[in-house]
């Protein structure tokens, strides 16, 4: 039997859109997106987040510490009995100025590399998940992936989430 998994964006979906964020200091997070973290959690469904982080590749912070921030993000949600089943993030741009990170990648959305590795890793049926995020790239992302793609406007993620969702 296939799991089912609500795939998020990070930044302006979980939390506050803040330009390359990459410490706890500066994290804040998006209204109920704790509460849509449990509801998903507590419905059954994998919670898996996909972000772009081209601040690596430009050289603005490291994969340590965006493994760092993920890391922190899952012990504030262990608090309020919720959790993050697993982060998958996109370091590369084309842009970047960190060399080895320069390039072009199947896993920068709005292709949907990261979200396929998801699908495979944890045996995931894409036709009963589906994808928030604040930006039309992430709803393309998703029916790149054969997911559901629902964009968020910024108001209750947990509103959001619970209208697609039993």
């Amino acid at each position: 039997m296939s799991n089912k998994a609500i795939f998020f964006d990070r930044d302006g979906t979980l939390n506050v859109n803040t330009d390359y964020l990459y410490k706890k200091e500066d994290f804040i997070w998006m209204p109920d997106a704790v509460k849509a973290i449990k509801y998903a959690n507590d419905h059954g469904y994998l919670v898996i987040v996909v972000t772009n982080q081209s601040g690596i590749a430009r050289g603005y912070y490291t994969e340590h510490d965006v493994k760092i921030l993920h890391e922190w993000m899952n012990s504030e949600l262990k608090k309020k009995g919720a959790h993050i089943d697993a982060f998958y993030y996109c370091p590369y741009h084309t842009a970047g100025t960190v060399p080895e990170y320069t390039k072009d990648s199947e896993d920068r959305k709005p292709k949907p590399g990261m979200v396929l590795k998801a699908i495979a890793e944890f045996d995931i049926d894409p036709q009963q998940s589906l994808m928030i995020g604040d930006k039309p790239l992430d709803v393309e992302c998703a029916e790149n992936a054969g997911v559901k793609g629902v964009l968020y406007d910024g108001s209750s993620l947990l509103d959001c989430l619970s209208t697609h969702i039993e």
